[in-house]
This record gives structure tokens, C-alpha cells and sequence, in this order.
């Protein structure tokens, strides 16, 4: 009885998380750069059921021998195991602004043994000049002059060094060569995960490297100026697996309450007895 609370109440928390997951890429269908997350819900080992019965010995004194009779096998529930960024192309939306970027993939590798797609990223640095990797292209010019991103993080060139720029009157080749003045200012850096699932999820829409700086990206990808790439979250079927994991949450709820009602029977009948 008590292993049916065990089974319902982790089917529960496990679409409960999930649920969490969808909302949470609902809430960013319009952030920039921002890539879908992806649940894995996988089972706990199942257990194998014996009934234990005792057989009698034909001898004088018909000594008795236990046994295994197999009954079958019991799942004992489930649990979200992970969740991954989805790094498929977002749709390109025009700003008009000379400091929005895209990011456009064109031709990327594949790793041979994974069969998992690489993915670019535009190269940051942090306030403890740690570099952390985005999609988001939404970025500004501070008062020191230097580009940054929404979260006043730097936004690095080809050669790992900040950009500075005199004001947003600039021009980006879809090479990403930076031009101002008629001048070469920078090119900016674009560095290549070849498995970016990877890469730590920090939130904001960054991601860090556990294994140290991700090298230079060799190809594959081009630069829009006066765009941003915008979130690959497909709204409607979010909406479609947020409904099944609340239908799922209640199954799980109404197995809960039924064996919830047979334990207070039970109780009852002990009372009586």
C-alpha cells in the first residue's frame, strides 16, 4: 500500500518540475537569444516481487522448506533526471538599432560520435573576468565606451579583449568586422561549443564552460547587424505539454487520494476489530 504513495506522490513532484521547466519557456517566448529547456523524466529501477511460500517435506517428521514463488515485477516511480537547452535557430526579428546583432548559423559541424550539432556564441566577460558565452545580441554602449550587454557584461573581440567604440554610429560586416570612421576597429569573438549540452546554464540567457574557455568559432556562421535572434520556444506546443503535465499531476493526485481513502478504511476496521 505504502509503495503506491511512494509511486503517485513521485509521478506528482516529477510533473510538478516539468511544469515549472514549460512555464519558465512560456515566460521567455519574446527574451532574445533565449533556448527552449528539455525535461528527461526516466524511472527508478524496478523491483522484483517474490511471494515466499513453505513446502513440506515428505519425511517422518515432515520438516518444511521455504521457497520463491516469482509475482512480477513493481515500478517505484519516477523523477525528472535533467533539463537541456534546446540550441536550435531562433527566429531573426529586425530592431533597426546599430548595437542589436544575430548570431546566424549556417553551416556548423557535427560531432561524429554524438550526432549532436555545434553550436556558436558570442564571447563575454564578467565582473571577475571570467568569460561566459550568449545568444543574445542585445547589446549597448556603456559610458567608458565599451560594448556591453544588458547585464554590464563586456562583450569581447576575436583576440579575447574588450571593444570600445565611440558611439553607436558603427557598422558590422556579416563577417563581423566592426567599422567606425572608416576604420577597423575590432572583429568580434565568436567561440564554437562542440557540445553544448555541455555548458553550465547560468540564467539571463549566459552559459559558462565547466572545462575552461571555449576556443574561436573556425566558420559556419554569419552577423546581422540591426537584428536579434529571438527565443526558438514553440508556443503552442509548450501549451499542448503544459496541459499534459497538469492532466498527468492530477492522475497522479486522484492514485494519492484513493489510496489515501483505503488506509482510512483500514484505520476504521482496525478501530472495530
Amino acid at each position: 500500500m505504502f509503495r503506491g504513495f511512494y509511486t503517485a506522490g513521485s509521478g506528482m513532484i516529477a510533473q510538478q518540475r516539468r511544469t515549472e521547466m514549460l512555464a519558465n519557456n512560456m515566460a521567455n517566448a519574446n527574451t532574445p537569444g533565449f533556448k527552449a529547456e528539455q525535461s528527461s523524466i526516466r524511472s527508478f529501477p524496478e523491483m522484483f516481487m517474490s511471494s515466499i511460500n513453505a513446502t513440506k517435506i515428505p519425511t517422518e517428521k515432515g520438516f518444511q522448506q521455504k521457497g520463491l514463488s516469482p509475482v512480477g515485477q513493481l515500478s517505484t516511480g519516477v523523477y525528472m533526471q535533467e533539463t537541456l537547452p534546446l540550441f536550435t535557430q531562433g527566429s531573426m526579428r529586425e530592431t533597426g538599432m546599430t548595437t542589436d546583432i544575430a548570431l546566424i548559423d549556417i553551416n556548423l559541424p557535427v560531432n561524429t560520435e554524438t550526432g549532436e550539432r555545434g553550436t556558436v556564441f558570442f564571447r563575454l566577460e564578467n565582473e571577475n573576468g571570467n568569460e561566459l558565452y550568449t545568444r543574445n545580441g542585445n547589446f549597448t554602449i556603456d559610458a567608458n565606451g565599451n560594448l556591453t550587454n544588458p547585464m554590464g557584461h563586456y562583450v569581447l573581440d576575436s583576440n579575447g579583449q574588450r571593444i570600445q567604440l565611440q558611439n553607436d554610429e558603427f557598422t558590422i560586416s556579416d563577417t563581423g568586422i566592426i567599422m567606425q570612421n572608416g576604420a577597423t576597429v575590432a572583429t568580434l569573438g565568436v567561440s564554437f561549443a562542440e557540445q553544448p549540452s555541455s555548458l553550465f546554464k547560468q540564467g539571463n540567457g549566459l552559459f559558462e564552460s565547466q572545462n575552461g574557455n571555449l576556443p574561436n568559432a573556425e566558420g559556419g556562421y554569419s552577423f546581422q547587424q540591426g537584428y536579434l535572434e529571438g527565443s526558438n520556444v514553440d508556443a503552442a506546443k509548450t501549451m499542448t505539454d503544459m496541459l499534459a503535465a497538469f492532466r498527468a499531476f492530477e492522475a497522479n493526485q486522484k492514485i494519492l487520494q484513493a489510496y489515501d481513502r483505503s488506509m482510512e478504511k483500514a484505520v476504521e476496521i482496525g478501530r472495530v476489530n
